[in-house]
């Protein structure tokens, strides 16, 4: 039986001397751990609206967290040494992506100057006009709109399909069944009066996807007809079973849609796909793509806001939508210091994304080992997903992962995620990341609907080493359960 090893504080990380001797940095002395227990001395459990917990009158929780003794550490180390392959392709593809955000921000000739800020009505605001520029070139558009006043991936969508769509036209779904939190926009559930797509009469129907989770090429043609004003692609897999759509698979989509109906407008839901792959969705003729900026062009940083990229008219009308008719791109104000978090994040994107794809890799060869199905490929290189959905089975194993999660964080530790219905999502939503933004599923997540067959979609990571260590509490939790 392997013993488990906990490096000493003086020392770099080491792999122990049973990993196939390849240590990471440094190759120091490591010493066997005694036999403990993980032990909550209280429990405070934590709501799904992200505020109830955070009352003053809650008292505060201790958490003491130490290893039993198994070989959890090893497990993960020991998959993570044979990643290592994977992670130098996925750090080139890092380079080249920050290649794109540098020349595009030499191109903007950003500078000092970019970062004073504005207030009120925010007119002339050379910060924002860079930022808009910077990313218009990023995502291969002809204009963009990078905004702090968008409050959601959700709203930046939103903020698209109804500058776009009017009534009497069509809205199809390329790839199945969109995000949780779409079908209110949509008018598939909600609030009568709240204005949904469908109460201002935009119809809606979905192209179902193929039984390996591939849009449905073939049945794509016959799909849009003369009313779809709309075509919205997904990128992510979202709360869905199915893998994450290539810019190749987008690319298809694209030509297949314009072949049939030059007319129609392609919207691309672009929220964790940035720099996922070495194109965006407007390289490969994508009309809009839409994303939100806590994740990933935000580099974990940037505290909120998204943007809309895509061709000039269709961004000044999304632009309307935001703000008014007549107003548009000319005015919202924006901090100084907002200004320059917004640039520093962008260009942190990059390493962030590869970051979290070298954790989703191992995340991905750690639960397999473990037994679990997992739906990104292990060690897959070519897999862009940055999102990894781990099928644990049970109602109590998806809470015991998200609880593992939140231990493993560095805000919030000591809060015990509790399943509850979310604002957005019908089905009762458990989420294990404690991160220093709300709702900043880039810095670390994993949580999910609970409904069959009980899926925890992980996300983020700073670096892919905090995976690492939260699995060693996660593969620990998850042999404690039944």
């Amino acid at each position: 039986m392997r013993r488990q090893y906990e490096l000493p504080t003086s020392s770099y990380l080491a792999s122990p001397p049973n990993v196939k001797g390849r240590p990471f940095f440094h190759q120091g002395p490591c010493r066997p751990l005694a036999r403990s227990r993980c032990c909550i001395v209280a429990g405070e459990r934590r709501s799904a609206s992200r505020t109830d917990w955070s009352e003053p009158t809650i008292p505060p929780l201790a958490v003491s967290h130490t290893s039993d003794g198994d070989d959890a550490f090893n497990a993960v180390w020991e998959a993570a040494s044979d990643l290592a392959p994977d992670f130098q392709r996925i750090d080139l593809m890092v380079a080249h992506n920050l290649r794109r955000v540098q020349n595009a921000m030499r191109s903007a000739r950003l500078g000092p100057h970019h970062f004073a800020g504005s207030t009120g009505y925010g007119h002339g605001d050379l910060g924002r006009s860079a930022l808009d520029q910077i990313m218009a070139e990023i995502m291969g558009a002809e204009a963009a709109l990078m905004r702090a006043q968008f409050v959601s991936g959700t709203h930046v969508i939103a903020t698209a399909l109804f500058a776009v769509l009017r009534p009497g036209d069509e809205l199809l779904a390329v790839a199945g069944k969109p995000y949780d939190t779409l079908e209110e926009v949509i008018g598939l559930r909600g609030t009568p009066g709240h204005g949904s797509l469908k109460e201002w009469g935009v119809s809606y129907r979905e192209l179902r996807l193929t039984d390996d989770g591939s849009i449905d090429f073939n049945g794509l043609p016959e799909a849009l007809t003369p009313k779809t004003r709309v075509a919205l692609i997904q990128r992510s897999c979202g709360y869905a079973l199915r893998p994450t759509l290539s810019i190749d698979a987008i690319q298809r989509a694209v030509q297949a849609i314009k072949g049939c109906s030059p007319q129609c407008t392609v919207l691309v839901d672009n929220c964790y796909g940035e720099f996922t792959e070495a194109q965006e969705p407007c390289h490969v003729g994508a009309d809009l793509a839409m994303g939100s900026l806590i994740k990933s062009p935000g580099g974990t940083i940037v505290s909120g806001g998204g943007y809309i990229a895509g061709r000039a008219a269709l961004v000044a009308a999304a632009a309307a939508r935001l703000t008014a008719p007549g107003v548009g791109v000319d005015a919202g104000c924006v901090p100084g210091e907002a200004l320059r978090i917004m640039a520093q994040g962008l260009f942190l994107g990059p390493q962030m994304v590869g970051e979290a794809l070298k954790g989703g890799r191992l995340i991905a060869r750690v639960m397999n080992q473990e037994g679990y199905k997992v739906h990104t490929p292990s060690g897959a290189p070519a897999c862009p997903s940055f999102i990894t959905a781990v099928e644990v089975g049970s109602r109590d194993r998806m809470i015991a992962f998200c609880k593992a999660v939140q231990r493993a964080s560095p805000v919030g530790s000591y809060i015990e995620p509790t399943p509850g219905v979310t604002p957005g999502y019908e089905d009762e939503v458990i989420f294990g990341n404690g991160t220093f933004i709300d709702g900043s599923t880039a810095e670390l997540s994993a949580d999910g609907p609970l409904r069959s067959p009980y899926v925890v979609y992980c996300q983020g990571g700073t670096h892919w080493t905090h995976w690492a260590i939260a699995l060693e509490s996660i593969v620990h939790a998850m042999r404690q359960c039944p």
